[in-house]
């Protein structure tokens, strides 16, 4: 992971290295200033280590006496100078793990987006929105745990170094009996990163299925059986706990562990050093202080690995989704400019899901600039149509064609932008009326979301809105009412001046008053572009200039109206 990590942000992760390299080695220097000052002021100045000589060489080199007072005083000042360092690591660490949420988010988002229509339908809402909110934020924790890793570890191997330098047989000892110790809690790692395996898995199917059951919620309490959600989603979330439980547990005991080795570590070593070598206590004191830092960081570096193999498991999760998405990628389909003066034309026109025939065989045409309306019973093909015309599926046999051009040879993209849409249910955010209208294109304005809203007859209601175009609308546009909403839609679809306008049930959730008027609007659409709708109504049947009727993918009847 931290591989991918360097691979992905190579500039700013060389920076921060080399920041702490450059900190750590100024640590070192001040700390071997230290020490001189130490054992000058113990009076222990015969036979000084490779640090010492260092440091007193850069006092000299300074024009500087080595007494206590200087040595002192620039000792502080590197440590301090490398402090300032660090931070300026840890600043670079910080941009980065922000980037690293942000730009997985937005893959992630994209590659979806991009992906084939038959495979974002197969998609769970609550698996992408897991892997947007948590699984995104988890792998950004996890390159901050890393740069924790490698930011403790540097300065480890640079304590290690400098104890190496004053007596490489005490030290080397040492440090090989602090990793040992390190050593035999590694099992604690590897239950943490066991357990942050398990709460992705988990998270990724709790979340789909909460989605998915809160979202018919309201049946089920309707029916009394709320008790089915409740068991199947409490079962994941007692497995849930258990993983936490286990992650928990891991790493307290990591943490608790660590300090008493430690301090047996210290407690050997000053005996060992004191007795055993008969080294100077200033040269002791130094070395336990140097050893104990080294084991220390290393210590810090393996509750950092802890933490990020707990990330780890939800960055490849996400990852994975990323190429899946991006494997199901949208070939660019057509070179031709696409234009809609006459018609569209269904010629002998197939398509199946697997091996079940959802249209078969079945010609038709759509004139430009008129109201046709596909009728007939759910599951007979007419939503599979209209996702044809708009090239979101495309024909395994016969020919669908545009102006006499084959649809397959436009520009998809330049072709769908010819296309308004206006679904079934009006999908608002919680946000302005002008930013449910535009969705923020930079190219869309208020003179844009007038117009629109004129064609729609919704400009009286939003101008007698608190704000107008600037009003909040609320959850799923909640402020406004069924009717209100349906005409946002129209004006949402009508804004970037189609020639296309595919209303699929617009009418179907709407009283009475409202879905007459929203007939109404469509009839003074005709002639100022082509209107193919999906619809029951039989207000709008009669407002059709044409209406087609399906049934079993087959077209069982058109009359002209």
């Amino acid at each position: 992971m931290l591989l991918a990590f360097v691979r992905a942000y190579p500039g700013r992760t060389s920076l921060a290295l080399l920041a702490l390299i450059v900190a750590g080695v100024l640590d070192g220097l001040g700390l071997s200033l230290l020490l001189s000052m130490l054992n000058l002021a113990t009076g222990a100045t015969e036979d000084p280590s490779m640090p010492e000589q260092m440091a007193l060489e850069i006092v000299q080199s300074l024009g500087l006496e080595p007494t206590t007072v200087s040595l002192l005083v620039l000792g502080v000042i590197m440590i301090a100078f490398k402090a300032m360092i660090v931070l300026l690591a840890n600043r670079q660490v910080g941009y980065t793990v922000a980037h690293v949420a942000t730009d997985l988010r937005l893959r992630l988002i994209q590659a979806v987006m991009n992906s084939r229509w038959r495979y974002y339908l197969a998609q769970p809402v609550g698996r992408l929105s897991n892997a947007v909110a948590t699984e995104a934020h988890r792998a950004s924790e996890g390159f901050f745990h890393g740069a924790v890793m490698a930011t403790q570890t540097i300065s480890a191997l640079i304590y290690a170094a400098l104890a190496l330098l004053i007596s490489w047989q005490a030290s080397l000892i040492a440090l090989i009996f602090g990793g040992a110790l390190l050593g035999i809690l590694h099992f604690l790692v590897r239950i943490a990163g066991r357990a942050g395996r398990d709460q992705t898995g988990l998270l990724k199917s709790l979340l789909s299925v909460m989605t998915d059951q809160l979202g018919a919620v309201k049946p089920l309490k309707a029916m009394a059986r709320e008790q089915h959600v409740d068991r199947l989603m409490s079962s994941q979330t007692r497995d849930l706990k258990k993983a936490l439980k286990s992650q928990v547990i891991a790493k307290a005991g990591l943490t608790a562990l660590q300090e008493p080795l430690l301090a047996i570590l210290v407690g050997v070593g000053f005996f060992f050093f004191l007795v055993q070598m008969n080294l100077p206590m200033g040269t002791v004191m130094v070395m336990i202080f140097l050893i104990a830092r080294s084991v220390n960081h290393l210590a810090k570096a393996q509750r950092a690995w802890q933490h990020m193999a707990v990330s780890e498991s939800a960055y490849w999760s996400l990852r994975e989704t990323i190429e899946e998405a991006e494997g199901e990628r949208e070939p660019p389909r057509g070179h031709l400019p696409p234009s809609l003066e006459r018609g569209i034309r269904f010629d002998k026109v197939s398509f199946s899901y697997g091996d079940k025939p959802v249209i078969d065989q079945i010609s038709l045409e759509i004139p430009a600039g008129q109201l046709t309306v596909l009728s007939g019973p759910s599951g007979s093909g007419k939503t599979t149509l209209i996702d044809l015309v708009a090239g979101l599926l495309h024909a395994q046999s016969g020919q669908i064609l545009v102006d006499d051009q084959p649809l397959d040879d436009l520009d998809h993209h330049r072709w769908r932008r010819l296309i308004g849409y206006v679904p079934q249910d009006a999908l608002l955010v919680n946000d302005t009326v002008l930013h449910n209208l535009t969705l923020g294109e930079p190219g869309l304005g208020e003179d844009d979301a007038l117009e629109a809203l004129d064609l729609a007859d919704a400009r009286d209601f939003v101008e007698a809105l608190p704000q107008g175009l600037h009003t909040l609308l609320g959850e799923r546009g909640g402020r406004l009412s069924g009717g209100q909403r349906q005409r946002l839609a129209i004006a949402r679809a009508l804004i970037h001046k189609p020639r296309l306008l595919i209303l699929d049930e617009a009418t179907s959730n709407l009283d009475a008053e409202s879905e007459s008027a929203i007939i109404s609007t469509i009839e003074d659409l005709k002639g100022r572009l082509t209107l193919l709708a999906v619809s029951h109504d039989e207000g709008l049947v009669r407002a059709a200039d044409q209406v087609i009727r399906i049934r079993d993918g087959l077209r069982v009847e058109g009359d002209a109206e």
